[in-house]
């Protein structure tokens, strides 16, 4: 990614960025502040205070030292909660304490390599990265864009945003600007192209046909404190695969209504001229997807001798599926589907001249994680502290009886708490940082309520996406707005939260009207995974 970043401020000639403000060509410059409207001062205060929020690490530390104060506080006053669960009476235990210490200090390794996201993500990077690393991925997001017919081009565009969240943040880089090309050599506006492309990235980022890297770190996040209600209880990368899925159609549909209905109406006829050139995807690179295919159909062929036939290995022991060996190994089973399908392509292109090849592009792919594992060590203390002092439990057991009492109980209630993870992802842009902070309150607090902890992970995935493309803090807000600039000299961020206001606003509206739908009706949101715990 950093080459990608590095490449891209070359040819733009980018010398720094100073206070939010580009510096360098004068066509990069942005243009004189002028009068701003209610939302956008108020991006601007989400703007200051998120700024002066730490690094998550950082938070992540900090809220740990506040459990170890608050644990020590509420103990003193021999406050007692019985585990809905076990029924058992605990009690808040201090960690500024003999065994409390004891615990920090001989947990703390385990509390790390225990935690059940961090295996998880890395085993699934393995096999994602190296489909990145041999260009895959972005080849795959250029055909689905340039090959797609002239009607289905924003479609194809959404598409290829919410499908590239399988490479990380790739999207937000190789999708806007290729769109706006495209729609620029359509003769339509391309700031339409840029916008639907951002919208895709960002607003679709926890969407995906396939299981992706994010599915196995909210999962893992989820499970680790689900377990704290119920030992037993596991989140699996895929139990929200089926309403994921049907997003991806839904985002496609709405974000094509919003360019070709609003957007594209707005910014009216581009007068503009830019010398621009696309670049098609080369023959030996479609022979690499076509083999990739042929690859990924044989090897999902070879699984489903193993899954599907009566008495079949991974079936469980009455012959169903749900749940099974195969539920429980799905992320060995992805892993070894895109280590095949990346072999079939790289070897196809030339990127893989000896099997010394895999294992280095696979370190090169892992070298981009550093930054999750660092966080993730904190995160893993914080999420542990807050289960041994059995504050979560006491927390939980406490909203979960307010809200009982005010009757704020159903589908509703999950609807309210997707529209506060949609403000709180203005303040806190990493996702996995605010599922780390938001998850150990309120999956336990909702299972008290009968609630399926997968139910409150995929609320919060809805609002968490819908937000992503409005929130100052989203570092690829300078991004794109550089990409803007190469069509309009004049844009600024007014420009371009003008534009993805109406993508956020509208997709966030549409994605809670279809959960509670969907959660009425009944329909699964993954292999048998409802609403309630059974």
């Amino acid at each position: 990614m950093y080459y990608l970043f590095k490449e891209y401020f070359r040819k733009v000639s980018l010398n720094k960025l100073k206070d939010g403000v580009i510096v360098g060509e004068p066509a990069l410059q942005p243009n004189h502040p002028e009068k701003k409207g209610v939302f956008m001062r108020l991006l601007d205060v989400v703007e200051r205070v998120g700024n002066k929020l730490p690094h998550p690490f950082i938070l992540f530390v900090y809220l740990a030292l506040f459990i170890i104060v608050l644990s020590a506080i509420v103990s003193m006053f021999g406050v007692k909660v019985v585990h809905p669960g076990t029924q058992e009476e605990l009690a808040i235990r201090s960690l500024i304490s003999g065994e409390g210490l004891n615990y920090i200090i001989s947990s703390m390794l385990t509390n790390f390599t225990g935690f059940r996201p961090l295996g998880l993500v890395l085993v699934m990077m393995l096999g994602i990265g190296l489909a990145q690393q041999v260009g895959l991925i972005q080849t795959f997001m250029r055909k689905a864009i340039l090959n797609a017919p002239a009607k289905l081009v924003t479609y194809a565009v959404l598409f290829a945003g919410v499908i590239g969240n399988l490479a990380s943040d790739a999207a937000f880089i190789i999708v806007p600007p290729l769109a706006a090309m495209v729609f620029y050599g359509l003769g339509r506006h391309p700031l339409a192209g840029l916008a639907a492309g951002f919208a895709g990235a960002g607003a679709g980022f926890t969407a995906n046909i396939f299981i992706a890297g994010t599915d196995a770190l909210l999962s893992g996040i989820s499970t680790e404190v689900a377990t704290t209600i119920d030992p037993n209880i596991v989140v699996t990368p895929i139990d929200n695969w089926f309403f994921m899925i049907a997003s991806v159609v839904m985002l496609m549909v709405v974000g094509a209504f919003v360019t070709e209905k609003i957007i594209e109406p707005k910014l009216g006829k581009y007068e503009g001229s830019v010398d621009k050139e696309l670049e098609e995807v080369k023959e030996e690179e479609s022979r690499g997807l076509r083999n990739a295919a042929i690859a990924g159909l044989v090897y999902l062929g070879l699984v489903a001798l193993v899954v599907l036939p009566t008495g079949a290995p991974l079936r469980n022991v009455d012959g169903g599926l749900v749940p099974s060996p195969f539920l429980s190994g799905i992320i060995p089973i992805i892993l070894f589907f895109f280590v095949t399908i990346s072999i079939a392509y790289g070897m196809t292109v030339g990127k893989i001249k000896s099997t010394a090849d895999i294992p280095n592009y696979m370190a090169e792919a892992m070298k981009n994680m550093a930054g999750y594992i660092v966080l993730i060590f904190a995160a893993a203390q914080f999420i542990a502290y807050f289960a041994w002092t059995n504050l979560g439990v006491w927390i939980a057991v406490t909203g979960a009886e307010f809200l009982q009492n005010a009757n704020l109980t159903g589908v509703y209630v999950i609807v309210g708490f997707t529209i506060l993870t949609a403000i709180l992802n203005l303040f806190i842009f990493s996702g996995s940082a605010q599922w780390a902070l938001m998850a150990p309150v309120f999956i336990p607090m909702f299972m008290i309520l009968d609630y399926h902890p997968a139910i409150v992970q995929l609320a919060y995935r809805i609002g968490d996406s819908s937000t992503n493309i409005i929130t100052p803090l989203n570092p690829y807000m300078l991004v794109v707005l550089a990409f803007m600039r190469e069509y309009d000299k004049k844009a600024g961020f007014g420009t371009l939260f003008s534009l993805m206001i109406p993508y956020a606003l509208i997709i966030l509206v549409v994605w809670i009207i279809i959960f509670v739908v969907w959660i009425l009706i009944g329909i699964p949101i993954g292999p048998g995974i409802e609403m309630f715990l059974k």
